[in-house]
């Protein structure tokens, strides 16, 4: 009788060594879609820092460290070693989508394996992680940025050695410089966005102040022709005293006998407390004259008033002749974009006056 059993115990054993068997199966599937879940994750994860983390500018990190930001700094520490950085996030993908092929080749094999391969390598560990991260690079970057030096310290043995050839033969990277036209268009693009907190005045100046050192003495210069000079052997009585207070004007050229023969410059503080005898000669005879040409920058020109302390100008052509004054103050008009009218001003913009005044005449 126990012989008759040996047969059926024996189907019993085999019947839950297959459930047992089959169970196992289940588990490896399970943990394999576990794997291949991870693997996908690490894939998005190295492919969207590579994109994000080496956009970032190095120049403009280190900007926004002066300024106080501190997810600039705790990026910076990763991205200041760019090809360290590159080495490690191309090494850790390309390992990574590896792995991810050999294990779903267990899953599903051939074309179908192929194309489940590629999807989801493409979509999921490319596109979608790239979309994100190259849009909030600095935010992924700050909060990941300790996990970028745990994959460097682990590839350090491979990575370094590429990096520092990497280094030799292409040298440190470029810094960004803009130029001013560059500069300017930013400027502008900020004002513009809503996110900005840079106004309308603020742009004006700083557009001004970019724009300005391409000037020349031309664009700004008041013409001769309403120039308020005098002839330095006019006397001061009262009727040319009041004349020159309606004028409005604190510093006025003098020139002996003809306009284009301009020798100094007389300042109307000068006139208190003056004699009843005294004329332009007397006042004006220690006044040196500040002589410029037409081809002169407002740059240079600015830094010459400010070192010179002088705060006007006689411009004369090739020719010698006058053509006309600038001051300090048509400069900072030129960086501020706008007209400086003072309450004795009478006319706002003598350039206008000038042009009118021609196309009369």
């Amino acid at each position: 009788m126990a012989v008759g059993l040996l047969p059926g115990l024996a189907v019993l054993v085999m019947g839950r060594f297959k459930i047992y068997e089959a169970l196992v199966l289940v588990e490896m599937e399970y943990l394999t879609l576990l794997i291949v879940v991870l693997l996908v994750a690490l894939s998005g994860l190295f492919s969207g820092l590579t994109l994000g983390l080496l956009g970032l500018d190095k120049t403009e990190l280190e900007r926004k460290i002066k300024i106080g930001n501190k997810k600039a700094l705790k990026v910076y520490s990763v991205r200041k070693k760019g090809n360290l950085l590159l080495c490690t996030l191309l090494l850790g993908n390309v390992a990574v989508n590896s792995a991810l092929a050999i294990f779903l080749g267990n899953i599903a094999s051939g074309l179908m394996g192929g194309i489940v391969a590629t999807g989801l390598i493409v979509i999921f560990g490319e596109i979608i992680p790239q979309a994100t991260v190259s849009r909030y690079a600095l935010d992924v970057g700050a909060r990941t940025a300790w996990l970028v030096k745990v994959f460097i310290f682990v590839l350090y043995p491979i990575c370094w050695p590429l990096s520092k050839l990497l280094d030799k033969v292409l040298g440190d990277e470029m810094p960004t410089v803009w130029s001013r036209k560059e500069l300017a268009e930013i400027i502008k693009h900020h004002e513009d966005s809503t996110e900005s907190e840079l106004d309308s005045d603020e742009e004006r100046i700083i557009l001004g102040a970019l724009s300005f050192s391409d000037k020349k003495i031309m664009d700004i210069i008041t013409p001769r022709s309403v120039v308020f000079a005098l002839e330095i052997d006019t006397p001061l009585n009262a009727r040319m005293l009041n004349k020159i207070k309606r004028s409005g004007f604190t510093r006025i050229p003098i020139y002996e006998k003809d306009i284009d023969n301009v020798i100094g410059i007389l300042y109307s503080k000068h006139l208190i407390g003056m004699g009843k005898q005294d004329t332009v000669r007397r006042l004006s005879k220690e006044r040196k004259l500040f002589r410029i040409t037409l081809d002169k920058r407002l740059d240079t020109l600015l830094d010459q008033f400010i070192k010179k302390k002088i705060h006007i100008a006689v411009a004369f052509n090739e020719y010698n002749e006058f053509v006309g004054i600038v001051t300090l103050e048509d400069i900072v008009e030129e960086i501020l974009k706008m007209e400086i009218v003072d309450e004795d001003d009478k006319v706002v913009d003598l350039q206008k006056m000038a042009k009118e005044k021609g196309a009369k005449s």
